[in-house]
């Protein structure tokens, strides 16, 4: 045997401290993309959030400075800094070395808390090239710093006194460490998102944030809670009731905070909290506000007869144009796994349900205008599902939809195994025509679709489906559509949207995305979806064949490496005018092509962004386009 192959106890790894976090980050954080960079300013913000949960900060101050790092400031009580026994550190030095220490364990420092599994922030300072800190307490400034995760020796000292008017607190700076992380580049509307949401869910907390690189700055504080956070995401809808349905209160240490509001909308937007956590795979507190809402509902339309000849209301029903926030704050919460995306606490169910009954229950009795137009609103949905009960069908495993032959017009790949094979949804014939004779035809798959498929933002889905151009995409994805999408089904793993760089293009594929999105959610959240990013001009100069996105990149390769003088430059107007050979070098060829993932790691914003891009309401669109119209990137006007 050789020795290459030999396994015994020599070749037992143990990860010390800091060094299995810097050699697995993907299992702390996610991944080491922008979504991974950017947690760790969340992991460090939820630490100063478990301090105005415990009452003792008001102010949080998220700074992104123009030498790459992120300062995060707080009024809160400050990292303590005396020694500990166990280690004979300082505290704070053993808070930031050392995994699953923090003080959240016993429920006494912090009776409710996000950050419940101890690695938050020395997670952050382990993916760091360097950390300082600064402490504000017990009469003092205290100050301390590390590289790579490790203290600097003799760096932890006392500072000087703590001036009389000083508030205590705690400054906390990072530096990404570039080794690690795919950008070390922070986004302005990622971290503005994550932060108003917070603000939202801590009514009183003042949350700002600065951007020295791009020099911007926001600053959020709602005495409205969610309230308040309704209230934004409604903004762009046409309302039912303006009131906001609002209720709160206390179960066996448990606090549920409820807020709804029903709009003319055929999208529902229900975004369910624990602890601040934004559980997107939602969990019990999400299935006991459904349940109960359902029933209450119900109950009060069969009480005053207001169903018309219909049996009951489905859940659906219910839900259709809702928006609501659920958030809970539980002194012990139980997640599935550190990224903490679904609550799993039995016993929340129940809590919920029984407090979504009554006091929702009261609410009708003493606002029955009110009920009356969430009822009569979900008896119309309930009509219009059953009379589209035929399309519906379509719809749902071993339907119609399933057992059709694929689309036609689909040119399937050869391989079998959806991870290593892509969807390519081109826009127009003559694309598609060209795209099927230049692909890899044992991994990409063709699918063209004619014209400019329906805006689902304002039809239910049994009116989408009548869509032949829907219908071919979701037959050809294979996973189902709405309620009875089941992603293990999709057929491929790469969905990649191929438009022109131009307006319609643009518009084709908002119209794509929004479908996705309200219909088929989990291909986004999966990483399934991709837009295709095709060239604008291309150089030749010489032999040589250089492609540009931009025209000052075509400027910028005429001038370096063309030295002002090109053969040729010709400008691509459409996926249509280039030759199979074209469009895979430039916009198939994985060795080549640009791909744009599209994720949605705020579902509250992703929500609000569609309405305002797709929805009826015209003054928060044209709002949207003046603010936004000098960032557009891919738009060839």
């Amino acid at each position: 045997m050789s020795r290459e192959n030999e396994y015994g106890a020599g070749q037992i790894q143990v990860l010390e401290g800091l060094e299995a976090v810097r050699k697995r980050p993907a299992m702390y954080i996610g991944s080491t993309d922008a979504r991974g960079l950017h947690h760790l300013v969340y992991e460090v913000v939820d630490n100063s959030i478990d301090e105005a949960l415990a009452g003792y900060c008001d102010d949080i101050d998220v700074a992104v400075h123009e030498d790459g790092s992120v300062s995060v400031t707080d009024n809160g009580r400050g990292i303590p800094v005396d020694t500990h026994e166990q280690y004979d550190r300082p505290a704070v030095e053993v808070i930031m070395t050392v995994l699953h220490a923090g003080g959240k364990f016993d429920n006494k420092s912090y009776q409710v808390s996000g950050g419940l599994h101890g690695v938050g922030v020395s997670v952050v300072n382990a993916l760091s090239q360097s950390l300082k800190v600064e402490i504000k307490r017990d009469g003092a400034v205290w100050e301390h710093e590390f590289d790579h995760g490790e203290p600097v020796a003799d760096a932890f000292e006392r500072v000087r006194d703590l001036e009389p008017d000083e508030d205590t607190g705690t400054t906390i700076q990072f530096w990404p460490d570039e080794d690690i992380f795919e950008t070390t580049e922070f986004d302005f509307s990622t971290l503005e998102n994550r932060l108003r949401e917070l603000a939202f869910l801590n009514s009183g907390v003042q949350i700002s944030l600065r951007d020295e690189v791009g020099d911007e700055e926001s600053s959020f504080r709602f005495e409205g809670g969610i309230r308040e956070f309704v209230g934004y995401l409604n903004e762009t809808k046409t309302l039912l009731h303006e009131d906001v349905i609002y209720y709160d209160d206390e179960a066996q240490g448990i606090e549920v905070e409820v807020a709804m509001q029903a709009t003319e909308e055929l999208q529902g937007s229900i975004h369910a909290f624990a602890n601040n956590i934004n559980t997107r795979e939602g969990g019990t507190h999400l299935t006991g506000f459904k349940t109960a809402l359902t029933r209450v509902v119900n109950d009060y339309a069969k009480t005053n007869d207001l169903l018309d000849d219909l049996d009951s209301l489905k859940g659906e029903d219910v839900r259709e144009g809702l928006t609501a926030v659920i958030s809970i704050k539980h002194p012990d919460p139980q997640f599935e796994g550190q990224t903490k995306t679904k609550l799993g606490n039995s016993e929340v169910r129940g809590i919920v349900e029984s407090v979504t009954h009554e006091q929702l229950g009261t609410y009708f009795e003493e606002n029955p205008g009110t009920a009356q137009s969430i009822i009569m609103k979900a008896v119309e949905a309930a009509k219009a599902r059953k009379a589209a009960k035929k399309a519906e069908e379509l719809t749902r495993r071993k339907s119609a939809l399933e057992s059709t032959a694929l689309p036609g017009k689909l040119a399937d790949c050869q391989s079998r195994d959806p991870e290593e094979s892509e969807l390519v949804i081109v826009e127009g014939d003559s694309a598609g025509g060209s795209a099927k004779q230049g692909r890899n035809r044992r991994f990409q798959a063709i699918l063209p679709l004619k014209g400019k498929i329906l805006n689902v933002e304002k039809h239910r889905l049994d009116r989408v489906l009548e869509n032949n151009e829907v219908r071919s995409l979701i037959t050809a994805i294979g996973a189902g559509v709405g309620e009875e999408f089941d992603i293990e089904e999709a057929r491929y793993h790469r969905i990649i949207l191929m438009t022109d760089a131009d307006v319609d293009g643009a518009h084709i594929r908002t119209l794509l995305l929004t479908l996705l999105y309200r219909h088929m959610r989990p291909l986004l959240e999966a990483g399934y979806v991709y837009a295709a990013k095709p060239p604008l001009y291309r150089v030749r100069y010489r032999g040589e064949t250089y492609d540009a996105m931009t025209e000052e990149e075509r400027d910028r390769i005429i001038e370096e490496k063309c030295n002002g003088n090109p053969t040729q430059v010709q400008r691509f107007k459409g996926l249509g005018e280039m030759n199979p050979d074209q469009l895979w070098d430039t916009t198939m060829d994985p060795e080549n092509r640009v791909l744009k993932q599209i994720s949605i790691e705020d579902a509250a914003a992703a929500d609000r962004m569609f309405n305002i891009l797709m929805g009826d309401a015209v003054e928060p669109r044209k709002q949207f386009i003046k603010e936004h119209s000098d960032d557009a990137e891919w738009v060839d006007i």
